[in-house]
């Protein structure tokens, strides 16, 4: 008689803890209850989570770029068109760079539309282009790189950026103004942003040249 009592105590106890741990894990399940998912009534109807082989499928392996060459010419496609090769603005400029006509046609350019569906001639013509700016701003490189101007400290690579966003004849009015003379594109992006933004990044690798071409 003890031996059955126990049999069914012990029974019904398994059954308790079995429904019992069935109901936690249901309401586990209700994202919006924890702390920190801050999900409403009907969000979370419609929260769903990824099985393993659809996580497995996603890359996370980015490149680290950090202040090489490559990550300067990235950070500034970045800022300038969102790295879009075939983009052109409301006020012309065209491709990853943003470049104007004016200053595609001083490194050789002609064909717009290659251009744009070229985007090798593209990250040419930008390297091309950092030489030209490079050679016409070696003495301003030489004077002001490691100074502190209005709170920005100078470098090449900053003062590189600002010449492609307002030419290198700006570049020279800041910097010998003590940047008491700025310029603002027709966004309203000045060119002290872009030394800032862009400073401290390798350039070393390129070679000053007071007239690049470039070869489509």
């Amino acid at each position: 008689m003890l031996v059955k009592q126990w049999i069914y105590f012990s029974g019904l106890a398994l059954f308790i803890a079995t429904v019992s741990t069935g109901f936690k894990t249901k309401e586990e399940k209700q994202f919006g209850r924890i702390e920190g998912f801050h999900l409403s009534e009907d969000e979370i109807t419609h929260y769903s989570v990824p099985t393993i082989d659809e996580t497995a499928k996603i890359n996370f392996n980015f490149p680290f770029t950090g202040k090489s060459y490559v990550g300067f010419k990235q950070a500034v496609g970045i800022k300038e068109s969102q790295g879009l090769y075939k983009l052109v603005n409301r006020y012309g400029y065209m491709g990853k760079y943003q470049f104007g006509k004016t200053a595609l046609r001083a490194l050789g350019i002609y064909n717009t539309k290659n251009f744009l569906n070229n985007p090798g001639l593209q990250e040419r013509a930008f390297k091309a282009l950092l030489c030209k700016n490079k050679w016409e701003l070696r003495n301003e490189i030489g004077r002001y790189e490691g100074q502190v101007i209005r709170g920005v400290t100078i470098t090449e690579s900053g003062i590189l950026a600002a010449a492609h966003l307002a030419g290198a004849n700006s570049v020279k009015v800041f910097l010998n103004s003590n940047g008491r003379n700025g310029y603002r594109d027709g966004f309203g992006t000045s060119l002290k942003s872009y030394i800032k933004k862009f400073g401290g990044y390798d350039t070393s690798n390129i070679v000053a040249h007071p007239s690049p071409k470039v070869k489509a």
